[in-house]
């Protein structure tokens, strides 16, 4: 469901501002951190307050429209692709975000429900760690 939508259908204003910063996040094709997004937004129009930018992110993210991780010091959102349903692996160093396809995850699902009977709702993961450079680096 797109965020336009799921905004509508919380009734919640789309106002020039928010259709700007959902405008962001859906055409710039990665992920983005809250700063990348004020400075996408700002440059189209200058009077929008950052305050604005992170209360309409923590909107979106309420409502399922992006998931927030951190990245060391900084948040990186996630926008919710709704053709293609992925999760994230970032690297804790240098923040590279790698998708990794949502049926990685059926059969730790399915061992859950049968062990434990419990069903996961697997909606979006993102797990940190070090990509293969860092860990390289590391050594």
């Amino acid at each position: 469901m797109s965020c336009i939508k799921t905004l509508k259908e919380k009734g919640l204003k789309l106002t020039p501002q928010r259709r700007l910063i959902v405008d962001a996040i859906h055409d710039i094709d990665t992920n983005l951190t809250a700063e990348e997004i004020i400075t996408h937004v700002q440059a189209r129009m200058p009077e929008v307050h950052k305050s604005t930018i992170y209360r309409t992110l923590e909107l979106l993210e309420k409502y399922g429209c992006v998931f927030k991780s951190e990245v060391g010091e900084r948040s990186v959102y996630h926008h919710v692709d709704e053709r293609h349903h992925h999760h994230h692996l970032v690297c804790s160093s240098c923040g590279k975000t790698i998708e990794c396809d949502e049926d990685f995850f059926t059969n730790l699902e399915k061992s859950l429900a049968e062990k434990y009977g419990f069903n996961v709702d697997f909606k979006h993961i993102v797990m940190s760690g070090l990509c293969e450079k860092c860990k390289n680096k590391n050594k």
